[in-house]
């Protein structure tokens, strides 16, 4: 053990290049420490640091000895912290950035959340622009797409799929479509992306040399449920997620177009910063979700 107190002054005074700022750090006497590293060089028979008046400097076997020494006390502090962690009961503030569609499929389990932890607080920030989780102030954020942020570690959370659906009185009005080139001649609801202002584009499986079909704008909106709730209501066909539209299928307010020719499809992430160590309260929601979302199967 006296070793390993030596180590730890020597790692400390060899970052901070500085016996004050390492005592600091560990809570003793900068002699203390001084005298630390001078009994691990006297053992090793070998100068680590070259002092002088204002700083201290590594020497090259010192050096060497750093880069071998810092990662095995970094994975012994880990080790130390994720058992203290494991510890304690899971409480405190959660700030977590969702989508705006997000209340659909995380709202319904947030009671049995807050049932099994009941000291842990939800902030909930529902925002379609896309947000810095670290810059932001997020614990975590729930987001589909590609994550090529490397500061972010992610949770594959479960899948999603775009599917075509219209009331079933808008297509006995209008006929049903047969192939995505009848979609030229309905009704089509947009989403319009707040962010970018650009439309979504209708991902569909054309035949080869086959065109995409001039998609006729109905309605434009900037909210997903909103352009469902248009199409409910008999204003064309719409073009959605399937946790949109799952229960207007079922209800049959809604009715499946072209099943098979859309191609879309995504994943869920949860995003979290890369810290070194994850929060009890982090940890156990992360684990919830897990567990708990995307556990259907998304529409064939």
């Amino acid at each position: 053990m006296d070793k390993l107190g030596s180590l730890l002054a020597f790692v400390r005074t060899a970052h901070a290049r500085s016996f004050v700022a390492a005592a600091r750090q560990l809570g003793v006497s900068s002699s203390a420490v001084g005298k630390s590293v001078a009994r691990l060089e006297q053992q090793l028979g070998v100068r680590l640091l070259q002092r002088n008046t204002r700083n201290v400097q590594l020497t090259e076997e010192g050096r060497q000895f750093y880069e071998r020494c810092k990662p095995l006390l970094d994975e012994l502090e880990d080790a130390e912290a994720a058992l203290t962690h494991a510890m304690q009961a899971p409480r405190g503030r959660l700030r977590i950035g969702l989508p705006t569609v997000g209340y659909r499929f995380l709202m319904p389990v947030l009671g049995e959340f807050r049932q099994r932890y009941p000291e842990v607080e939800l902030e909930l920030d529902f925002n379609d622009q896309i947000v810095d989780v670290i810059d932001g102030g997020f614990d975590a954020a729930i987001r589909s797409g590609d994550m090529p942020d490397s500061r972010l570690r992610a949770r594959r959370l479960g899948p999603f799929c775009f599917m075509l659906c219209a009331a079933p009185d808008y297509l006995a009005r209008r006929g049903e479509p047969r192939a995505p080139a009848d979609l030229a001649g309905h009704d089509c609801i947009h989403f319009r992306f707040a962010n970018s202002g650009k439309l979504q584009e209708w991902s569909l499986r054309l035949a080869p040399g086959e065109t995409a079909p001039h998609l006729p704008a109905a309605l434009v909106c900037n909210n997903s449920e909103a352009a469902v709730q248009a199409a409910v209501h008999g204003l064309g066909i719409v073009y959605s997620v399937d946790f949109l539209v799952r229960e207007h299928l079922a209800a049959g307010r809604l009715q499946r177009v072209l099943p098979g020719f859309e191609t879309q499809r995504g994943q869920f992430w949860a995003l979290w910063p890369a810290h070194r160590h994850v929060s009890p309260k982090l940890r156990v929601f992360l684990d919830f979700i897990g567990e708990r979302l995307f556990q259907y199967q998304p529409i064939a």
